[in-house]
Parts: C-alpha cells; sequence; structure tokens
C-alpha cells in the first residue's frame, strides 16, 4: 500500500499550477500589499509619535504629516516592499496568499536589479497591472516591458520551469 505525497497545491488548484494568473487574482493580491504598505506607514507614523511623547510627554501633540511627505514615504516604502519580496522569494505577502509567484521569463527568480525596475515601475504605473485584463496573455504593461510573469505557484520554492503563456489567437 503506497500513499499518495501530501502536496502543498490544493487538488482544484493543480491545474492551474505554473499558468499566468488573471487579472481578479492579481488585483486581490495587490490589495493584500497596499494594506501591507499602509500598515507600515501607520506604524511608523505612531512609533515616531510614541518617540515624541517618550522625549517630552508635557508639550506631546500628533504630529501631521503633509500630503507630500505622505505620497513620498508610501512610495519609498512600496518600493522597497515589492522589490525585496520579488528578488528573495518571488512573492509579495498578497502574492502568497493568493497564491502567486513573480518570475522571470524562464520562470526564475528575478534578479534585484529587475525587480527594482518592476517595484518602481509598479509604484509609479500602478494602471498599467490592469493591462493584464485586456490581453489573452494576461500580462501587464510592467510584465511586457521587463519579461516577468506573475503565475500560480502554490508550492514553496520557486517555480523551475517558464510560465505557460496562453496564445494569442
Amino acid at each position: 500500500m503506497t500513499a499518495e505525497p501530501v502536496s502543498p497545491v490544493p487538488r482544484e488548484a493543480r491545474g492551474y499550477q505554473g499558468e499566468v494568473a488573471g487579472l481578479v487574482t492579481r488585483m486581490v493580491g495587490t490589495t493584500i500589499d497596499a494594506g501591507v504598505v499602509g500598515l507600515v506607514l501607520l506604524l511608523g507614523w505612531l512609533g515616531w509619535n510614541g518617540l515624541k511623547f517618550m522625549l517630552d510627554p508635557r508639550s506631546f501633540q500628533f504630529s501631521g504629516a503633509s500630503l507630500l511627505f505622505t505620497c513620498t514615504a508610501a512610495l519609498v516604502v512600496t518600493v522597497i516592499y515589492l522589490t525585496g519580496a520579488w528578488a528573495t522569494t518571488g512573492r509579495t505577502w498578497g502574492s502568497h496568499v493568493m497564491g502567486l509567484r513573480v518570475v522571470d521569463r524562464r520562470g526564475r527568480r528575478l534578479r534585484p536589479m529587475v525587480a527594482l525596475v518592476r517595484g518602481l515601475f509598479c509604484a509609479l504605473f500602478p494602471i498599467g497591472l490592469l493591462w493584464c485584463g485586456a490581453t489573452p496573455a494576461r500580462r501587464s504593461v510592467q510584465d511586457i516591458v521587463l519579461r516577468t510573469s506573475v503565475v500560480y505557484d502554490w508550492v514553496p520554492r520557486r517555480v523551475v520551469s517558464p510560465p505557460r503563456v496562453p496564445p494569442t489567437g
């Protein structure tokens, strides 16, 4: 009697393993990532105000942040978060929850410089991500320019085969 090995890939998802992800899955993952960035920014603001309180509790007042500073901080945190995640594991926390991974054209983890450029591109031109819903190949503007793909990948290790791109018929 031989037992079937336990697989981290859900039975219903095994047919999708390695295929290019669609718009809805990517948008849910992106929404989760936006929440992570927002939480980091909130914790930074609370930490700054906590430090101010500890240094001078008698005259403490919560500090506000200008729109320019907030947008700049959000951009920096987003780029660092995306670059670090894609260069190390190929997935952000939102991608992990949704079973996605960002890979290069050979199905490997992104090199750090490509991850940085993709992170900047995604943070500065987020509307380009919607292009994956308009094409049969399901690739965003960022994917097309940088030759990357977002694939379904529930396995804890990186993808070893190139992504399966649907035909453009």
